[in-house]
């Protein structure tokens, strides 16, 4: 990958949106390149500016200046032609609020899906990338009471390790990873001898209620759900049924969170 390439994937890369393989491709050129790496500095730096400005919304100066325009048409004397125009900027002003508001809605909420998305694509890229890089396990062992104490002082959590071997889910190591801006714990799995789950966990700061919910993203099926004060990611491309069987078993046999 060149430098010109690299500038045209920047934006989808920083915004989460590019695919694992042109990820992997630009972070191997962002290694060797300290232009493009700085190009990539200054855009996070950006993105991260505006987003601690994200919940103010400001008027546009036009329809700003249709309501001062309908406010001064109120306090002048209402003639024929004035009440008519009076009338009339009243009625474009208030469609204005009302198409601005919707319009507000509509970005608000594509915003809301874009995060999640970016999430789910954080976690398949991170699942595809432990695949394809050879870099599946930092620690492999079957024994939980290895992998467990492997993660000390790596993460700042307790990472809750459960061995599923009696099950069919055999524990086979972990590693760590980043997702969000943040390191968590990976604990890999294996179904058949052939399938290969990735289990994310990292800590629920919102203290949710215990959810689930099974998604399928670029070939692979994924469950996510709160439980024991953490955030449990499952992506494999075992089939939607069992992954949720190897959810409910993890989920079954973690401990529960201390009472503060």
């Amino acid at each position: 990958m060149n430098c010109t390439e690299a500038n045209d994937l920047k934006h989808a890369y920083v915004d989460g949106e590019l695919d694992a393989m042109h990820c992997m491709e630009l972070e191997e050129h962002l290694k060797s390149c300290p232009n493009c790496t700085l190009a990539k500095s200054n855009l996070e730096n950006l993105r991260s500016a505006i987003r601690l400005d994200e919940q103010y919304f400001r008027a546009p100066t036009r329809l700003q200046r249709q309501i001062r325009s309908a406010l001064r048409f109120d306090e002048e004397p209402a003639g024929p032609v004035a009440s008519w125009l009076q009338q009339f900027w009243f009625k474009f002003a208030a469609v204005s609020l009302v198409t601005a508001l919707l319009a507000w809605l509509v970005a608000l909420q594509l915003n809301i899906r874009s995060s999640t998305d970016r999430l789910t694509d954080e976690i398949a890229s991170a699942h595809y990338r432990s695949l394809m890089a050879e870099h599946l396990m930092d620690v492999a062992s079957s024994d939980k009471h290895t992998v467990k104490p492997w993660f000390t002082g790596r993460v700042d959590f307790g990472v809750p390790v459960v061995d599923l071997t009696d099950h069919g889910y055999p524990l086979i190591g972990g590693r760590l990873d980043y997702i969000q801006d943040r390191s968590v714990a990976a604990l890999v799995y294996k179904r058949n001898q052939k399938h290969v789950i990735n289990l994310f966990i990292w800590p629920e700061s919102n203290d949710k209620a215990e959810t689930q919910r099974p998604a399928s993203y670029r070939g692979f099926n994924l469950v996510q759900w709160c439980a024991a004060g953490m955030n449990f990611w499952a992506v494999s491309d075992l089939n939607r049924g069992e992954l949720s069987e190897f959810a409910q078993l993890i989920k079954e046999q973690t401990p529960a969170a201390p009472k503060p």
